[in-house]
């Protein structure tokens, strides 16, 4: 009698969970559809935008600068020693410039902007939904989607190529640095072996990566803060969600991105 009743209890656990799990999806996407739809009905808020992208993308730039940084020095010194077993030192250049380009460029700037964007919007929000200021924009006929949730959106979707570009150059010169001065390859030839292994179609998708992380990591900021509970702690677990949801989204798009185009 214990057994069965026990089942029946993990059972119905399981399908709660896989309930909560669609029901949040479907909100999402939602919210998604809604904001997308927004981008081509006026009014629009340039002033509102242009504050996003200066605060999104050019206060990011340094911490996606030195993350790129040392990550490519890093990465040159770790595929030396692995070479090295194998009497293939030669590949450094190109190993580190194929890597920054495709995965860390783009993954780890999505990760680090989603550290300091996702969570800064969530709490933005989610304050503004605690202190009753979204219920305020709508008594002033002021659609809270499009003036908060659209321009955080649209700037994290422009800036994060322009932010991935930099970092690719960054991750890419570090990787020369260590190269040059620790290593002890030609300059030329290690710039010649960069060029030379780089395609264009590595580029493109670096960029395409960039700008679905851009989006995804402002629309999980948007979503949680908008959505956040009542009180301190309810703000500062939509921040918590924003920061994990947005990582994890990341990752699991740079796999079927990935997918896609190699």
């Amino acid at each position: 009698m214990f057994l069965p009743r026990f089942l029946a209890l993990f059972l119905a656990s399981i399908g709660r969970s896989a309930i909560g799990l669609l029901r949040g999806a479907g909100r999402l996407t939602l919210f998604a559809l809604e904001t997308v739809s927004h981008l081509f009905r006026p009014p629009w808020y340039p002033v509102e935008i242009g504050q996003q992208l200066l605060r999104i993308g050019y206060f990011s730039l340094p911490v996606v600068g030195l993350t790129a940084l040392f990550t490519g020095g890093a990465l040159a010194l770790q595929i030396y020693a692995g070479g090295a077993r194998f009497n293939a030192e030669t590949v450094v250049p190109s190993i580190v410039a194929i890597g920054i380009v495709r995965e860390l460029g783009p993954v780890l700037g999505g990760l680090m902007v989603a550290g300091r964007v996702s969570s800064s919007i969530a709490a933005e929000i989610g304050t503004m939904r605690v202190t009753e200021q979204i219920d305020a924009l709508t008594t002033l006929s002021t659609n809270p989607m499009k003036y908060l949730v659209l321009p955080r959106v649209l700037a994290a979707t422009l800036t994060m190529p322009l932010l991935v570009a930099i970092s690719d150059v960054v991750g890419v010169f570090g990787g020369f640095l260590v190269g040059v001065e620790r290593l002890g390859f030609n300059p030329a030839a290690y710039i010649r072996n960069t060029v030379d292994f780089l395609e264009p179609s590595d580029i493109i998708s670096s960029l395409v990566k960039a700008a679905v992380f851009g989006f995804v990591l402002a629309l999980m900021g948007c979503f949680h803060g908008y959505h956040s509970g009542r009180g301190a702690q309810g703000v500062g677990q939509a921040t918590t969600n924003a920061v994990v949801s947005a990582s994890i989204l990341i990752l699991a798009a740079n796999y079927l991105l990935t997918e896609a185009f190699f």
